[in-house]
């Protein structure tokens, strides 16, 4: 049983048990460190190479949104259209000026302010979905994941505060102990999701937390603690404020996310070993392994610790571990998980059963099991990261959110970056279609639906984590396309997500091979949906945001590779 925590104002905590994993948090517990802020030195730089962004310029005169002064729950926008701001205490937006005006923006701002939870009067997070013509279940919580476009929507409009909330309390939870039945999780993990519960007998707040105990197939959230540590980077990039991050408790929180990914086991590869469902792909879909989203999140969070961890003994010790890890990292990935025409060509001609340090074909991976359709998809000049590469198994499908953070985090070099999006180019109606963008294709069907799914009726071909098309990893698109230099794709992109997320009440996702189709058990009113599109713009209008969210490449890591023929000229 996991303990229910009553926090009374002198600090002491008692002690309850419940079948919850449920506790509450003091506002003044971290934030009180706070008070004494340091002067900020805020000073915003590109990471990307510098680059002519005038072909983004407007002709028209961008849209702006004007507070009330006499009243500051209302927003005026500049063809005098009144804004109702909900329940939200953060000023929401202060100022926006967009691309091209386009008049979903208000609405998209003022759907993410009525999606605002707070704790104790204090902005904590925001709600997954606010869609009430479908059960609950745990889209009225705030996911870590989730939050994560939410947060930087709230960074690029100049509001740090409820991201700054989020962090601290999350970090909270992750200090507390965590049961999956009889077992202990390690002490790094970050929750999935949580939820403020209000007692209105006693007019008092707690906090429940999901650790995995209540998520499907009971799996904790590999992912929650690297978007975590991206998060806090973002913040103090955008802030230009370090005295969070070099809290003791946000210093030990770090440690104690990579304790758990970096401590020996008896793995033969850098990658981590993970269970199916421990990322966004949430449900079974044969992602267990080594699967490409987490690993590219893993590299991230290691090079953004890098940034954060003090230079003291014990930051130095977890920094020397990470150096090493990286190095590793980044070679295995660019080296084995990486697939161009070339690549393909020499993977059909394996030969296997190789045995010694000489062996071309180190996983003994067979060539007939090379799909078909792989064949059709990969264009002569373009290349991306497949899926997962273990013992005698590639998974050769494409994940967008994979690939997205290779390219911002920098485990693509330059060219693997820049053939990422030639694959997207000559595969924009399998990849984009009619509204981006694709989780993962091809989707599974048929025979091996049933074998690899289990037969599930929400992930069937097409829909869902399934091939099914995901709005909110616009945001990702748009930051990758400006990293490489295809702001015209990201523009392209963005466009046909106009046509249809207002008139279909942003949906969580749509179905069909084309993306046409609002999903089958979409939520509308999706929270992530709408800030990947307000962040998509943001960006968009002023490139100069990115730099909170990637980071520049390390020549040090960069391994001698021969370049294959889809990387040239």
């Amino acid at each position: 049983m996991s303990p229910i925590v009553d926090a009374y104002q002198n600090g002491t905590l008692k002690h309850h048990d419940s079948g919850s994993s449920l506790f509450e948090i003091e506002d003044s517990d971290l934030s009180r460190l706070l008070d004494k802020r340091r002067p900020l030195n805020i000073e915003r730089k590109r990471s990307f190479d510098e680059r002519s962004f005038s072909d983004m310029s407007i002709s028209s005169p961008p849209r702006q949104f004007y507070r009330n002064s006499e009243n500051s729950s209302r927003v005026f926008d500049n063809f005098g259209t009144l804004y109702s701001s909900g329940m939200s205490g953060v000023s929401t937006p202060r100022s926006i000026s967009c691309v091209d005006a386009h008049p979903i923006v208000a609405e998209a701002w003022v759907a993410l302010q009525r999606s605002i939870v707070h704790f104790r009067g204090q902005p904590v997070g925001t709600i997954a979905a606010l869609d009430h013509s479908s059960e609950e279940l745990n889209y009225d919580q705030v996911f870590v994941r989730d939050f994560v476009p939410s947060a930087l929507a709230f960074l690029m409009n100049g509001e740090p505060e409820i991201v700054k909330n989020f962090l601290l309390k999350t970090l909270r939870l992750q200090s507390w102990e965590k049961k999956v039945d009889q077992f202990t999780l390690g002490a790094g993990v970050m929750p999935a999701s949580f939820k403020v519960l209000h007692d209105p007998v006693k007019n008092y707040e707690t906090i429940i937390a999901d650790f995995g105990e209540c998520a499907i197939g009971r799996v904790a959230p590999i992912d929650s603690g690297f978007w975590w540590i991206i998060l806090l980077r973002a913040y103090t990039k955008s802030t230009g404020d370090t005295s969070l991050a070099e809290l003791p408790e946000c210093q030990r929180g770090i440690r104690l996310i990579l304790t758990l990914c970096l401590s020996e086991a008896f793995d033969t590869f850098p990658t981590l070993l993970c269970a199916d469902g421990c990322c966004m792909i949430d449900r079974r879909m044969g992602v267990y392994g080594y699967p490409i989203e987490i690993q590219a999140l893993f590299f991230m969070a290691l090079r953004c610790a890098l940034n954060l961890l003090k230079n003291d003994d014990e930051g130095k010790e977890c920094a020397d571990r990470i150096s090493k890890r990286l190095h590793a990292l980044s070679y295995h990935m660019r080296s084995y998980f990486w697939l161009d025409i070339k690549q393909l060509n020499d993977i059909y001609r394996y030969k296997t059963e190789e045995y010694s340090h000489t062996a071309v074909n180190k996983f003994n991976v067979m060539p007939d099991s090379l799909p078909d359709w792989v064949f059709d998809f990969m264009p002569t000049r373009g290349g991306y990261f497949i899926g997962n590469v273990s013992p005698a198994r590639m998974d050769f499908r494409w994940f967008c959110l994979g690939n997205c953070i290779a390219i911002l985090s920098s485990l693509a070099t330059p060219e693997q970056a820049s053939a990422i999006m030639d694959l997207i180019e000559s595969r924009w109606e399998e990849l984009v279609g009619e509204m981006p963008l694709k989780i993962c294709y091809p989707a599974m069907e048929s025979h091996e639906w049933r074998i690899v799914t289990g037969c599930d009726p929400k992930n069937t071909g097409w829909s869902y984590h399934n091939g099914g098309s995901w709005p909110v990893l616009l945001w990702l698109l748009t930051a990758a396309c400006i990293k490489s230099g295809r702001p015209q794709l990201a523009r392209r992109a963005t466009e046909l997500a106009e046509a249809r997320l207002l008139k279909d009440h942003w949906p969580e996702y749509y179905d069909g091979k084309l993306g046409r189709y609002a999903g089958k058990q979409a939520r509308k009113n999706q929270t992530w949906s709408i800030a990947g599109y307000l962040v998509a713009k943001m960006m968009l209008e002023d490139p100069s945001h990115l730099g909170m969210i990637s980071l520049e490449e390390d020549k040090q890591m960069k391994p001698q590779m021969k370049r294959s023929a889809s990387w040239m000229c």
